[in-house]
Order: C-alpha cells, then sequence, then structure tokens
C-alpha cells in the first residue's frame, strides 16, 4: 500500500518562485529551503563541484528579491576580510585633524564610521532581505570555522573596539561544501543540511533547456546523456551542470541540431566538459564514440522521458 503526502504550498510556491530564477529544485531541496528560512537556520549545501550549490543562492536572492552578498573561502582567509577591519588611513586622519583645530589628539577613532564592511557584517547590517552565500566553506581554515560560529548561532559580530553587533534583520544563510576537507560538529549542527547530487537525465533535460530554449530538443537530450555517461568514467574533474551547459551552448553555437554520427568532429569542443590535461587524453575518438553508444538515436527507452520530472 502505496502512501503520498502532498507538497506544502509554501514549498510549492518557494519551488516554482526558483523555477521562474531559473533554478529547478526537487521536492526535497526546496524543502529544505523553506524550512531553513522558517527556522532562521543556516543551510549547508554539500556535494561534488558543478551541482548547483552556488546557483541556489543566487536563484534564492533573485526569488526573494534579497541582496546577494557573497564570502568566497580562501585557505588564510582570516577576520579582516571576512567580517570587517578598521580604516586605518581614515582614524589617523581623524587625529590629525582634531590636533589641529584643538591642540589634542585624543579622539574616539574607534566608531562605525571608521569601519570597513566585509562580506559578513554586511550582511549582519543590511536593514532589507539579505542572502548570504559562504561559498567552498571547506576551503577556509579550521579557525575561521571557529569564528563562524557566533554569526551562525546568533547573527551578531562582537567586535572588541565597539561591542557587539547583532543583525537588524537575520539574513537567510547559504554555504556550501565540495568535500575539501571535514566540517566540525559545531558548525553542522548550527546548520540545516542538504546533500545535492547530479540531477538525473530527465531533470537535466529540463534544466538545460531552460537555459537554452533556443538549442534543438533532439541535441539537448543526446547531448546531456553523452555526459551523464561521461560521469560515469574515471576522470579527475567530473563535468557539472555548468560544463553541461557550456556544451550544448558550444554546439549550438556550431549549427549542430542533434549530435553527429562522426563524435570525431567534435573532439575540439571537449575543452568545454573536460578540464585536465589527463581527462582530455583520456577520451580520444574511439572511446567517445563508445560513450555515445546509441546517443544519437535520442533517450534510451528505459531512461525517463525528457520533461517527465
Amino acid at each position: 500500500m502505496s502512501v503520498t503526502t502532498a507538497i506544502h504550498p509554501e514549498v510549492q510556491a518557494l519551488r516554482e518562485g526558483l523555477a521562474h530564477a531559473a533554478y529547478l529544485a526537487d521536492e526535497d531541496l526546496a524543502t529544505t529551503v523553506w524550512l531553513a528560512g522558517r527556522l532562521q537556520r543556516p543551510l549547508l549545501l554539500e556535494g561534488d563541484a558543478g551541482v548547483g550549490k552556488t546557483a541556489l543562492a543566487q536563484a534564492l536572492s533573485r526569488h526573494l528579491g534579497a541582496r546577494l552578498v557573497r564570502l568566497q573561502c580562501y585557505e588564510g582567509l582570516d577576520l579582516s576580510q571576512a567580517a570587517y577591519e578598521w580604516n586605518y588611513g581614515r582614524q589617523l586622519l581623524a587625529m590629525r585633524r582634531l590636533q589641529d583645530q584643538a591642540g589634542s589628539s585624543e579622539a574616539d577613532v574607534f566608531q562605525r564610521e571608521f569601519l570597513l564592511e566585509r562580506p559578513l557584517l554586511q550582511a549582519i547590517s543590511h536593514d532589507g532581505p539579505c542572502v548570504l552565500l559562504i561559498d567552498e566553506v571547506d576551503r577556509a581554515d579550521e579557525a575561521f570555522e571557529a569564528f563562524l560560529l557566533e554569526v551562525l548561532a546568533e547573527y551578531q559580530i562582537s567586535i572588541p573596539e565597539l561591542g557587539t553587533v547583532r543583525a537588524r534583520q537575520t539574513p537567510q544563510v547559504v554555504l556550501t561544501a565540495n568535500g575539501t576537507r571535514e566540517l566540525s560538529d559545531a558548525l553542522r549542527r548550527r546548520c540545516l543540511y542538504h546533500w545535492l547530487d547530479y540531477p538525473s537525465l530527465a531533470r537535466e533535460i529540463d534544466i538545460v533547456r531552460q537555459a537554452l530554449p533556443d538549442a534543438e530538443h533532439q541535441l539537448i537530450e543526446q547531448a546531456v546523456q553523452l555526459v551523464q555517461k561521461l560521469r560515469r568514467e574515471d576522470l579527475a574533474k567530473t563535468p557539472g551542470v555548468a560544463e553541461s551547459l557550456d556544451w550544448i551552448r558550444a554546439l549550438h553555437a556550431l549549427q549542430h541540431t542533434q549530435l553527429p554520427d562522426d563524435l570525431a568532429s567534435l573532439l575540439g569542443t571537449l575543452g568545454c566538459l573536460l578540464k585536465t590535461r589527463e581527462d582530455r587524453f583520456q577520451l580520444d575518438a574511439v572511446r567517445l564514440q563508445q560513450l555515445a553508444g546509441h546517443a544519437q538515436r535520442g533517450v534510451a527507452a528505459d531512461m525517463p522521458k525528457a520533461g517527465v520530472v
């Protein structure tokens, strides 16, 4: 006996809103995003590079009409680059100006006007709706991750010289991670979690059709099916949805309406899909033809029909 559940109307509305913002989310992802907003909790998205984690935050900001503030993480990222730093030049000028006017150099230069706001403080201080994207948080050091705990738990930043700056309006926070290193339990506890996988064949076809409405449907179906097979190869850099879009956009620009019988003619376009020397030399004309199989004849009978999600 099967059990069917109706999707929550607000989740469905969010899903449709994301679709209008050019992002096709399934029910599970839309539910998690909606819950993160409703509970005012950060959302941690993990998955391979190229599955659409960053694109989700961008689409969410468009759907909400919210400002998107992006913090790109990297090794060595510190507080002054991520949250704030004092504008030492302005502080010195203020002290000199006061000294010239009153013969004294005593001035309170630790005021908000002397702060340089970096992404975290920008998001906390923003008056209107805001989506804070903390991209590739696993590339930052553990020390920086520890600093994030206050921001994610209390939506505030403590500045020793100034005090605590609290969010005027709670931003919707999206963190992404590619598995560069394991994140701490403390960070995970503060977030709702969703693993974002590569889309199914039918869903990826829909994604490409929405992004490239002028491309021939047959070309899209055949090319996406080939990319899906390519992802099962032992590659150093698996092509994501962004690479699918680039490749099909290139094929369309070359006026292809379907994949040609002789796929060797497409070798020059593989730079859109394969991003390492090893992967490029692994996929020669013979292997490409083997992978294509029956791609020229359209979507396989055992695959979902295009447009069915």
